[in-house]
C-alpha cells in the first residue's frame, strides 16, 4: 500500500490566493500525518501548467499516475477542482479507481469519497457543479466577446495590414491605408503580386508574401 498526493496549477491559477503548489502540498501533507498515511516526498505528483479542463487521465503527469495506482493505494487530492472539472471524467475515473481498490481522498469533501456513502453522493453532486460552472464561465465570456466584436474592439490575435489598435479598437492606419492603396494601383497597372511584395519589402521594409498581397489588391 502507498499513498500519493496530486497538486495541480494552471498558469491564470498559480498566482490566486489558495490555489498555489505550496499550499495544496501542505494540505496533502497535514491530511496524510493527521490520517497517519506514509506519504514520501517522491509520491506527491505535481502537475504544473495544466488545465482542469483537460481529462485527469490525459494530463502527463495524472497520466503516471493513474497507470500506476494499485490495490490499496490512496490518493489525495486537496480539492475537487484540482482533479476534475467534468462531471463524466470525474465519475469515470471514480469507478475505476474504486474497482481498483484504490481509495480516494478530497480533503475539502471531507476524506475519502470511495468507501463512504455520503461522501461519494456528495463527490458526484459537486461533479455535475463544477461542469456546470466550468461551461457557465464559457457561456459568459462568448457572450461578452459578440458585445465587444459588435462593438468594435479589437479581441487580440493578429493585427491585420493596414489596421492599428486605438483604445481597444481596431481602427485604418493612415500610413498603411496609402500603402495599399499604391499596391491597388500597381496591381492594375499589370504589375504581378511578387514585384509588389518585393517593392514592399524593398520601399518600406514590410515582409509580406505574394499570396497575402493578393488579399489587398
Amino acid at each position: 500500500m502507498a499513498a500519493y498526493g496530486y497538486v495541480r496549477v494552471s498558469t491564470l491559477q498559480q498566482a490566486n490566493e489558495g490555489e498555489s503548489l505550496e499550499t495544496q502540498l501542505r494540505q496533502i501533507k497535514s491530511y496524510s500525518e493527521l490520517k497517519g498515511y506514509s506519504l514520501s516526498q517522491e509520491n506527491l505528483i505535481t502537475e504544473r501548467g495544466v488545465s482542469g479542463s483537460l481529462e485527469f487521465e490525459k494530463r502527463p503527469e495524472g497520466a503516471k499516475l493513474f497507470d500506476s495506482l494499485q490495490t490499496g493505494d490512496i490518493l489525495i487530492f486537496s480539492k475537487l477542482d484540482r482533479a476534475f472539472r467534468n462531471t463524466r471524467n470525474a465519475l469515470n475515473t471514480l469507478h475505476e479507481l474504486k474497482e481498483r481498490g484504490v481509495s480516494v481522498h478530497f480533503i475539502d469533501l471531507g476524506g475519502d469519497v470511495t468507501n463512504d456513502g455520503i461522501g461519494s453522493v456528495i463527490f458526484t453532486i459537486l461533479s455535475a457543479f463544477a461542469t456546470f460552472e466550468r461551461e457557465r464561465i464559457a457561456t459568459r465570456i462568448r457572450e461578452v466577446k459578440q458585445v465587444q466584436k459588435s462593438e468594435g474592439k479589437f479581441l487580440g490575435g493578429f493585427t491585420r495590414f493596414g489596421y492599428s489598435v486605438d483604445d481597444e479598437k481596431l481602427v485604418p492606419n493612415p500610413e498603411q491605408q496609402a500603402i495599399i492603396k499604391e499596391m491597388r494601383v500597381m496591381r492594375r497597372r499589370g504589375m504581378s503580386l511578387r514585384r509588389i511584395a518585393k517593392w514592399l519589402d524593398r520601399s518600406y521594409g514590410v515582409e509580406m508574401s505574394h499570396s497575402t498581397v493578393s488579399t489587398f489588391v
